[in-house]
């Protein structure tokens, strides 16, 4: 089966204008997260898919391969959806642009469960939480599994609620997502469902439909970049390594 990983990438960032061009220890954001991609084993080719001939052109500099979307796209699966339906491709991959410390090998887990079963349309990635402030941060999404990883709910409240004094493992979402191609073509032209709207989670419009997502943990965590903030931590851990 063939595999392609496509990066959404748009410039007009809400709270940090650009952000995908920003500059990280001599490299652009969008080229640190592309070459992060190109280093995951199970993928056949690397794509950005962006709104803005900023990113375009930024993207071409470095040798990689760009397609030009719609700017009427509200959301990043929409964009990724334009791309993916001229693609000879049977699973596509969807990463987030801002995320240029992400590990390759999460995409390899990520991909590993519709490569293993033909019958799995989609899945994602989760990582236990350790840290206390995350269980009430509602940026910090939770993910629920029945006993064979699949989605029951993914939600900005703290799922299960830890009603008993019975230890419990409580799980991140880490928003990666893998589709068997035809899944995402069909996916994007659902309505938004009312859980969906009302946790603001694109997610909850597969489950409220009655389709399954795939839930592998990982071991390894991701550093998005949504403010200034964000952007001085990962340029300080890239000084560091």
């Amino acid at each position: 089966m063939k595999v392609t990983a496509i990066i959404p990438a748009r410039y007009a960032s809400s709270r940090l204008p650009g952000k995908v061009l920003k500059d990280i220890c001599g490299k652009t954001m969008i080229q640190r997260v592309y070459e992060q991609v190109r280093k995951a084993e199970n993928l056949d080719q690397v794509i950005v898919a962006t709104d803005d001939q900023r990113v375009y052109q930024e993207v071409e500099s470095f040798g990689g391969r760009v397609e030009m979307t719609s700017k009427e796209h509200s959301t990043g699966t929409d964009r990724l959806a334009e791309v993916a339906q001229d693609l000879d491709s049977d699973i596509i991959v969807n990463v987030q642009g801002d995320e240029p410390l992400l590990n390759p090998k999460m995409i390899d887990q990520a991909v590993q469960p519709l490569l293993d079963d033909t019958t799995v349309k989609m899945s994602t990635l989760k990582h236990e939480i350790t840290d206390k402030a995350e269980l009430e941060d509602p940026n910090s999404v939770k993910v629920i599994t029945d006993k064979d990883d699949f989605a029951l709910y993914f939600s900005r409240s703290l799922v299960p609620y830890p009603r008993t004094e019975e230890e419990i493992t409580f799980y991140k979402h880490i928003g990666l997502y893998v589709y068997r191609r035809k899944f995402l073509l069909e996916y994007t032209n659902l309505e938004p469902t009312p859980l969906e709207k009302k946790e603001s989670l694109e997610q909850l419009r597969v489950l409220e439909n009655g389709y399954k997502i795939k839930v592998v943990e990982t071991e390894h965590q991701v550093v998005g970049v949504d403010t200034e903030e964000d952007l001085e931590k990962v340029r300080r851990k890239i000084k560091s390594n």
